[in-house]
């Protein structure tokens, strides 16, 4: 499952689409494996899994903002919306970094403005990024 999503979330295809469509593809892949596998005892996988997806969606959500400009004023707005505290010079350092995609998204400042809570919930289009771990334990009927 984890090499079928590496696949579909590959950065140059996936910031192509639109992040509407990618979150809807990605929660129908983990809701089949997860009905098919749920059976086993997998919650520390899912776990596991479920913070490499939203690292992964951080990371085509920061490559579709492109310039380190959009980044920054993105970050600022979704900093001042939520109330995270973040100082703007902590933001352009970010915006700004010469690291690449995936060491840029996996920043504090990345994690929390970009958060748990506002890739499951506060998408455009009504599509949250589902919690593995959530909906597994459901399903379990833990």
């Amino acid at each position: 499952m984890k090499k079928k999503l590496s696949e579909y979330l590959k950065r140059g295809k996936a910031v192509a689409r639109p992040l509407a469509v990618t979150i809807k593809r990605v929660n129908e892949i983990v809701r089949g494996w997860i009905n098919y596998f749920r059976i086993g005892k997998m919650k520390q996988f899912v776990k596991e899994l479920g913070e490499w997806l939203r690292h992964k969606i951080r990371v085509i959500v920061m490559k579709q903002w492109k310039r380190p400009k959009t980044i920054y004023r993105n970050l600022s707005y979704l900093n001042w919306k939520h109330k995270n505290r973040f100082s703007n010079k902590e933001i352009f350092k970010a915006a700004n970094s010469r690291l690449g995609w995936y060491k840029r998204s996996g920043m504090n400042v990345v994690n929390f403005i970009i958060s748990k809570d506002l890739l499951e919930n506060r998408i455009k289009d009504g599509a949250g990024l589902l919690n593995p771990l959530s909906y597994y334990l459901v399903k379990v009927g833990i």
